[in-house]
């Protein structure tokens, strides 16, 4: 089976319902979300251990949501079902909810690090913002693209923060804070999330 068609030499490619120049903003939105995707699966990776087995079930989730995410904004066809719904960033928020019920209160920025995995974990929330940016310019041109991709992104990237900080706790390594930070999230009653004073 061969993998390459050519079709591309030219600097165009193909996307569900007709083909578009290799550079259009539409390209380059799920372009970021296949790189988010790579990444991802290199947290799991780094991942061993028994305390991360639902962690791991969690991202292999998020990566076949992924994929819908990147097949809706692929998409110009108006036949098309798509793919990635509310349920998806339901979930999302009911994970962020536990993971900042199982971690320390925070008041101020934190620095990306850690461990490896969280580390990497940083960086997938630094694209996964990427992504979100270019859909919202995606948005600003074309008519036709769904919302739930954007939202979904937005939530994806409050997972990642919550995500990062869990995998430091369970490994026992401290979060380290921005130390010119102001305290910028409200600590409330434990079981309820913390949320930035700034949106």
């Amino acid at each position: 089976m061969r993998i390459y068609t050519k079709t591309g030499d030219s600097g165009e490619t193909s996307i569900i319902g007709g083909r578009v120049s290799k550079d259009d903003i539409r390209v380059e939105a799920y372009g970021t979300v296949d790189e988010l995707n790579s990444f991802v699966g290199l947290i799991v990776a780094q991942l061993t251990g028994e305390q991360f087995a639902d962690i791991k079930e969690d991202l292999e989730k998020i990566q076949h949501e992924l994929f819908d995410c990147g097949g809706d904004l692929a998409s110009i066809s108006t036949r098309r079902q798509l793919k990635l719904t509310a349920s998806a960033i339901t979930y999302l928020e009911d994970r962020i909810d536990n993971f900042m019920e199982e971690t320390p209160d925070l008041e101020r920025f934190i620095l990306p690090g850690g461990t490896e995995a969280a580390a990497t974990v940083h960086i997938a929330r630094t694209v996964t913002r990427r992504a979100e940016r270019l859909v919202v310019t995606l948005m600003k041109t074309m008519e036709d693209i769904p919302e739930m991709p954007l939202k979904y992104l937005n939530r994806l990237s409050d997972y990642f923060f919550a995500l990062a900080r869990v995998i430091n706790f369970r490994s026992n390594v401290a979060d380290i804070e921005y130390i010119r930070s102001a305290k910028v999230f409200r600590t409330s009653k434990k079981g309820e999330r913390n949320e930035r004073e700034e949106n």
